[in-house]
């Protein structure tokens, strides 16, 4: 069995994730494609992770791929959560994943519907969602508050979990949004504020073309190999939200090959067993949510367990990171002032420090006047901004 150290998959990391300076992308939809996916709960992490893997950092890049070329488009997808994914693999996302998301979304919104205290049903919910579209037929786009304004039906209130200690009284507006871009007939345009904020403009859209969830999640778990291998079932278990039977379908299909880690086995693509060649010495500051944090249940290899406490939220989100030649080595944060501050939690030396700096500077150039504030805060990012 071909052995793969964890040196070797930080090397391969700062390769395929495009971290090393010689290797960063020319256009955010290739970002995405060699991350298959971008966390985009937090709307300034898309942002964030594309400009550090571009050789020419800029937000009006990834606003135009999001929202004139549409080559970047969201999807409520992996792990019920909301990623950016390419035009070209979106519609895999959505055989393999999403579809199941927005079908298990619209049973649980009508349960709610159909409660007695609310007396609605699917047909009630049908109209809704026609007169919603009718007005975004109309206007072109519109935010949530617009289309409720302009629909009654949206202005309802119902009561969700009644007779239980959670029970409560909540508007249909946002719950409607939420089923209708899952089911993708609108889709998030651009917010009301600057690149960070998630007061989105809605549009209409077309749902993806339908195919075999079966195909699109080999294709999903071969461009995940591609990207994070090796990796482990429970890796792309975690990653993907999929059964185990489905994982190791989806692994047998695409003739993953298995191979010796530091610590147990793992998977890579069939045939990529070769030693990745060294790039030159890197640092990166990444988001809260960077796919090269997220990409992996166990990240033991590029990151030390004594550290987890400092970068992590309880819910397990990890927050902003520095990196070094595959290891994070510490986090950043933004202060109020626009400073770019970071704090190492272990020592990697001069060289890196030095190129942590230039890296930060960078960020501060491209940023320029925009604040982030991540939506998981962590003790160490809240250290930081203190």
């Amino acid at each position: 069995m071909q052995r793969i150290s964890d040196e070797q998959r930080r090397r391969r990391l700062g390769r395929r994730h495009l971290l090393a300076p010689s290797v960063r992308a020319q256009a955010p939809v290739a970002v995405a494609d060699a991350l298959v996916a971008l966390h985009a709960t937090d709307a300034a992490t898309v942002f964030l992770s594309a400009c550090a893997r571009l050789a020419d950092a800029s937000v009006e890049a990834v606003e135009r791929a999001l929202y004139e070329e549409v080559g970047l488009v969201r999807l409520l997808s992996m792990r019920n959560t909301l990623f950016a994914v390419s035009a070209e693999l979106a519609p895999h996302v959505d055989a393999s994943t999403a579809r199941a998301i927005a079908a298990k979304e619209r049973r649980t919104l009508v349960k709610h519907l159909a409660e007695p205290v609310n007396g609605l049903d699917e047909r009630w919910l049908a109209e809704t969602e026609a007169a919603a579209l009718a007005v975004l037929g109309a206007r072109g786009s519109a935010t949530g508050s617009e289309l409720s304004a302009a629909v009654p039906a949206l202005r309802t209130k119902i009561t969700v979990f009644p007779g239980k200690k959670w029970e409560a009284v909540q508007g249909v507006a946002s719950r409607v949004i939420r089923v209708l871009a899952a089911d993708g007939r609108i889709r998030r345009d651009r917010p009301r504020g600057s690149w960070t904020s998630s007061q989105f403009r809605w549009i209409a859209s077309e749902p993806w073309p339908s195919g075999s969830a079966a195909d699109s999640r080999a294709e999903l778990a071969r461009r995940w190999l591609l990207s994070y291998g090796p990796g482990t079932e429970a890796d792309l278990k975690w990653w993907t939200g999929w059964t185990l039977t489905e994982v190791r379908t989806a692994l047998a299909t695409v003739g993953a090959e298995e191979v010796a880690l530091d610590t147990g086995t793992g998977f890579v693509a069939a045939g990529d067993t070769a030693p990745e060649s060294p790039v030159e010495p890197w640092a990166a500051l990444l988001p809260g949510l960077d796919p090269s944090a997220m990409g992996w249940a166990d990240r033991d290899f590029h990151l030390d367990k004594d550290h987890r406490l400092a970068l992590f939220d309880r819910s397990g989100n990890i927050g902003p990171t520095v990196w070094w030649n595959g290891s994070i080595v510490g986090g950043w944060a933004q202060r109020a002032d626009g400073e770019v501050v970071w704090r190492l939690l272990t020592d990697p030396g001069s060289d890196a420090a030095a190129a942590i700096e230039a890296e930060a500077a960078r960020l501060s150039v491209w940023v320029g006047e925009a604040r982030i504030t991540p939506r998981f805060r962590t003790p160490l990012e809240r250290e930081l901004m203190a």
